[in-house]
């Protein structure tokens, strides 16, 4: 068993010496939501060190892949631990993602997609935890970050009466101190880059808060995306076919939304579709550089936006707007099961009704170019609204057009006789 980090024994005996001096409660069973990333695997080997505790380890699979359930698993085994699988693939795709597709579902660019994995994860791992009789919850987020606040919220919704741990801030380490925890215990380690990769089917999270003002992007880190110098140099036409606001068909053919999402990752990332590289304001008001790759994600709201504009009234779409937008700051921010966020989703399916039709849409190089729209629901009307239309006759709004400025005349009286009456004052002033 290893002791340091490449040579380096005072990261290893600054991290020991963190661990040691905090105080810890005594516990009987701890559950931990276990991903097989690098955090929460040393959680199970802390939970064991530190807090002496059993150790039951939950994977919730919401849709990460198989390759990586199957890493986590191999970790565990190593551990010598058999975690139970929680599958949410469906639930996450049916109740959650379509939810956020009709939200237009965006904070600071981001079409927010990990804040709601960890927010399904916490309540499936909360449920079992307490159904097991476990004493304590854990998991593995820093103090720097979003998900403590977002796991934190669901723990306490759905396990109110359980503790919740911690390690990584609570013991306040830093990433270098954990890869050297990590060497120290002999826990397996497989981490590329750092700040990991959190990957689902909607949008993959690149090394979150790892990633510095000035940090290259090589090639080889995505997963679907041919960055657009590399990408053809004839643009891809596809169809989509949405109803009730969600897609439904895929160049004419009726497909599950997992796997219309699945396709057009790769036939978007093949045309230099789905980077995102922005500055992100946390929950704690810090701003970090955070990168996404998220292909579908982007068609799909981009198509689904530009098919409201369609096919909701003007009124409709400010209020949405409004709605979409505390939405996704809801979302973002943990709040999931928050009381008003069911109030939103009453709002924006109720908007969704005639959100229906077919796009055809063209990639290319990282763009994407709507070429032809259809839809029954449209209440665009060409006849009526073309300058080329004989739609209705073009004299009825003279008396519309000076009722309307009514308005705007009173506004010009008005400052006419407060001009007036301030001159008379002056002069009144003068005078005297």
């Amino acid at each position: 068993m290893s002791t340091t980090l490449n040579g380096n024994t005072e990261l290893l005996t600054e991290a020991l010496k963190k661990v040691e001096a905090t105080e810890v409660p005594k516990l009987n069973k701890i559950a931990i939501a276990f991903s097989g990333g690098l955090d929460s695997t040393l959680c199970i080997v802390l939970a064991r060190e530190k807090y002496g505790a059993e150790v039951v380890a939950i994977t919730v699979d919401v849709g990460q892949g198989d390759e990586e359930i199957q890493q986590s698993f191999s970790k565990a085994e190593e551990l010598g631990i058999e975690p139970i699988l929680i599958d949410a693939k469906d639930e996450f795709a049916n109740e959650w993602l379509t939810k956020a597709i009709q939200a237009n579902s965006d904070y600071n660019g981001y079409p927010v997609s990990t804040s709601m994995t960890r927010q399904l994860i916490a309540a499936k791992v909360a449920t079992k935890a307490a159904e097991l009789g476990c004493d304590a919850l854990m998991e593995g987020s820093s103090g720097r970050g979003n998900d403590q606040y977002r796991m934190h919220n669901v723990f306490s919704i759905f396990a109110p009466a359980l503790k919740i741990l911690v390690p990584v801030r609570d013991f306040d380490l830093t990433r270098t101190e954990e890869l050297a925890l990590c060497e120290h215990y002999g826990v397996p380690v497989t981490e590329i880059i750092s700040g990991g990769d959190d990957k689902t089917l909607w949008c993959r999270s690149i090394a979150s808060g790892g990633i510095g003002l000035d940090t290259e992007l090589p090639d080889e880190i995505w997963m679907w995306l041919k960055p657009p110098l590399s990408a053809p140099d004839e643009p891809t036409t596809v169809s989509i076919t949405f109803q009730g606001g969600l897609p439904v068909a895929l160049n004419g053919e009726q497909m599950a939304l997992t796997s219309i999402i699945e396709q057009l990752n790769e036939i978007a990332g093949a045309n230099g579709i789905g980077k995102i590289d922005i500055f992100e304001d946390g929950i704690m008001d810090l701003k970090s550089r955070e990168i996404y790759e998220a292909p579908g994600a982007k068609v799909i709201l981009a198509v689904h936006k530009d098919m409201e504009s369609a096919t909701l009234t003007k009124q409709q779409l400010v209020m949405k707007k409004m709605i979409d937008a505390q939405w996704g700051s809801l979302v973002y921010h943990g709040e999931w099961f928050q009381p008003l966020k069911a109030d939103l989703d009453a709002f924006i399916a109720s908007t969704q009704q005639v959100v229906q039709g077919t796009w055809t849409i063209s990639l290319y190089k990282g763009n994407i170019e709507i070429v032809k729209r259809e839809s029954a629901a449209m209440l665009f009307k060409p006849e009526i609204r073309s300058i080329a239309g004989t739609g209705f006759n073009q004299q009825l709004c003279g008396p519309a057009a000076y009722i309307r400025g009514l308005p705007f005349q009173i506004i010009a009286l008005r400052d006419a006789d407060v001009e007036k009456a301030n001159s008379d004052v002056g002069e009144t002033v003068t005078a005297d």
